[in-house]
């Protein structure tokens, strides 16, 4: 056979060709050839070939032969093309391979297919116990000696072993002494095999491709990995930036291979050699890669650079897709990415999106009315793993309950794929009251209603419409509840919470003011952070505390708060999510924040007619009421707030509970006097009126 030592060329990713051997075991056939050839020639000049233990020694004669046999065998005549289409040819083009490459890969792989080669090539080394080519046996098969130029076809940078194909080991022997051997993922594909290689169990994601995506982008993110070095770093706008990339190799004619970015954290030592695990999987099966969201990586800049780099270095030239919220940092590899932005979808698409997955997840069932389910979780931010996950356990919730989906089942599928990163930060709370449950006046009531629509609709008004451009601002949602303690500023940033069918995270200042400097800084970051990728929204109670004003700088503790302030008023203006802040004094917030904030509702103390029907609320429709109970005197003489009334209803119950009667007038005379001393006003006869004795016994 006659070789052209072809230049060595980048091994370009293509589509798959046909999975049959045929052609490979027919090759082998012509292997098989040579190496009888070779044991032929062999046989020709051993004085005693039939010796059984040949193989195990070497006489000092045989050596002598040895020293006196010419170089090689004679070239065979012709070269030979794998068939189109077939594996093989795969092969040739996605790795760069010439005829001579193919056919070394092919001595070297032959003991895995057939064992007699085992045997052979035993004997043709002179070692038994050596049943694997060397690489001078493989070249000798090649019909090309040791001195000849093609033996650099097995040199650290050729293709066949740069890319993996074929490992040299024995790096201590002389190198033609050196022995190949053939991964066991590159023999099974080469036979049909579709698993991946076993040391990327537990690293490989599932492929989840975004069905709405618009073919505009899906082109655009083709053409972008086409170009180049194949990089390209999708930074997600609150669009499905995983699914996009899936949709763009699936465009290009390849498979995606998604690499889980928690895992590979997680392995972050053995990253240099998965990836060239990853990059051997990827030329085999014809695919691209998928990564993210990066934020997953090591948070240790350093740790992330070198995970990052080590993957770009082993991918260079196929099609890999980055995704996070994140830009692309520099220095986290040599080479620069295409940047493109993966804008939140509208609301049809949206809606799209959650019709594929009921329908996918539902089958022949009917999953009621998906505009108006879609409506219910407008608010939130899902890729399509977790819009997928959510409508799974949608349905099967309402299939156990034998009804169709529901608004609340989509609400509460949604909420279960939040993580638990804010948690560790913030109380969470789970929202169980409504609209109905708050008695406020008209005017606040609107404001929340208008604070719902906004963090409903933002993408649409904010993202897709543009509404808020430059400034490097977010497309986050800012309240201030500002009121009196107990005016109902909780419960209502609880009752928003609900509408958008989110949780509710309640952030403990304890676990944010730190007396050293800077670390107050620090945990809001983190706050800010892992809130802005949690479907939630996120209260400052007391927020004065934190957000207070800027004041005149007279030493270092001035300074040092005025630094936090103004790192709050930056933080804030880019923030993603739905945050509200309560105060007790709005005087005491710096002005600064005001413009930065969305929504401003005021809680005034209620008045003798909402106070009746927070009395009326706060009992419920469960507590037995006895005839003298007077819910209008209570309301019309004592002014209290909403807080308040919640408290002395609570302590009225446990007396009705212990009495084993109905609740009286008397009992709550009696919880009205202890909130009362409990707050530290008098109990006057202007007030309690005819209970002033009750009262005063209290």
């Amino acid at each position: 056979m006659t070789y052209t030592v072809e230049p060595e060329v980048g091994g370009g990713v293509g589509a798959g060709g046909d999975t049959g051997v045929d052609h490979l075991w027919e090759r082998l056939g012509a292997v098989e050839a040579r190496v009888r050839e070779a044991v032929a020639v062999r046989r020709s000049v051993d004085p005693d070939p039939d010796d059984p233990y040949r193989g195990q020694y070497l006489t000092p004669e045989a050596a002598a032969r040895i020293l006196d046999e010419p170089g090689g065998l004679v070239p065979a005549q012709g070269l030979w093309q794998p068939p189109a289409g077939s594996v093989l040819d795969g092969l040739v083009r996605r790795f760069g391979l010439s005829s001579l490459d193919l056919d070394l890969l092919l001595v070297a792989m032959a003991p895995d297919l057939d064992a007699r080669f085992e045997r052979l090539y035993g004997y043709l080394n002179d070692d038994l116990t050596r049943r694997r080519p060397t690489v001078g046996l493989a070249l000798e098969l090649c019909g090309l000696g040791g001195a000849s130029p093609a033996r650099f076809r097995l040199a650290p940078g050729a293709p066949l072993i740069a890319h993996g194909l074929l490992e040299v080991t024995e790096p201590e022997r002389p190198p033609l002494s050196r022995v190949l051997a053939v991964p066991d993922r590159v023999t099974a594909h080469l036979l049909g095999g579709t698993r991946p290689d076993a040391r990327l169990t537990g690293v490989l994601g599932e492929a989840r491709e975004d069905p709405t995506a618009e073919a505009a982008d899906v082109h655009r993110a083709a053409a972008a990995a086409g170009t180049g070095v194949g990089l390209v770093h999708l930074r997600s706008r609150g669009g499905d930036a995983e699914g996009l990339a899936t949709a763009a190799l699936h465009a290009a004619g390849l498979g995606p291979l998604v690499l889980d970015a928690v895992a590979l954290a997680r392995r972050s030592a053995d990253v240099p050699a998965l990836a060239r695990v990853i990059a051997l999987e990827a030329r085999l099966t014809g695919a691209g890669v998928v990564l993210g969201p990066l934020t997953a990586l090591p948070g240790e800049p350093a740790e992330r650079a070198r995970t990052l780099s080590s993957l770009c270095a082993e991918l260079r030239g196929i099609p890999l897709f980055t995704h996070g919220t994140t830009g692309w940092d520099p220095a986290w590899a040599a080479d620069t990415p295409v940047v493109l932005n993966v804008e939140a979808p509208s609301p049809e698409r949206q809606a799209a999106r959650w019709r594929h997955a009921l329908d996918r997840a539902a089958g022949d069932a009917v999953t009621g009315d998906v505009e108006a389910l879609a409506r219910a979780v407008a608010a939130h931010r899902l890729d399509s793993g977790q819009l997928r996950r959510a409508a799974d356990a949608a349905v099967r919730t309402a299939t156990i309950e034998g009804r169709q989906v529901g608004p609340d089942d989509l609400r509460t599928a949604v909420r279960a794929q939040n993580g638990a990163g804010l948690d560790r930060l913030a109380r969470r709370v789970e929202p169980g009251v409504g609209w109905d449950d708050l008695v406020l006046p008209p005017t606040t009531h609107r404001r929340l209603r208008e604070l719902a629509l906004r963090a409903r609709h933002r993408e649409q008004v904010l993202g897709q419409w543009g509404m808020r451009p430059g400034g490097g601002r977010g497309r986050g949602v800012i309240a201030l509840f500002a009121g009196e303690s107990g005016t109902g500023k909780t419960m209502s940033a609880e009752v928003v919470a609900a509408d958008l069918g989110m949780d509710l995270y309640v952030v403990d200042l304890s676990t944010v003011v730190d007396k050293y400097i800077g670390e107050t800084e620090k945990n809001l970051e983190r706050i800010f952070t892992e809130a802005s990728a949690v479907n939630a929204v996120l209260l400052f109670d007391e927020a004065d505390a934190i957000f207070g004003k800027r004041s005149e700088v007279k030493d270092a503790h001035d300074r040092h708060a005025n630094i936090e302030s103004a790192y709050l008023l930056q933080r804030m203006e880019s923030f993603d999510g739905i945050a509200v802040l309560t105060t007790n004094l709005r005087a005491n917030l710096d002005e600064a924040f005001t413009r930065r904030l969305d929504v401003v509702a005021d809680f005034p103390v209620p008045d003798a007619g909402q106070r009746l029907a927070l009395w009326d609320r706060c009992l419920g429709d469960r507590l037995p009421r006895g005839d003298d109970l007077d819910l209008a005197f209570c309301a019309d003489r004592f002014e209290l707030a909403g807080g308040s009334i919640r408290a002395c209803a609570v302590t009225a119950a446990y007396l009705a509970a212990e009495s084993g009667e109905p609740l009286t007038m008397r009992q709550t005379v009696t919880a009205i006097a202890q909130e009362y001393r409990k707050l530290g006003r008098l109990v006057l006869e202007s007030e309690f009126g005819p209970y002033l004795a009750q009262a005063a016994g209290v």
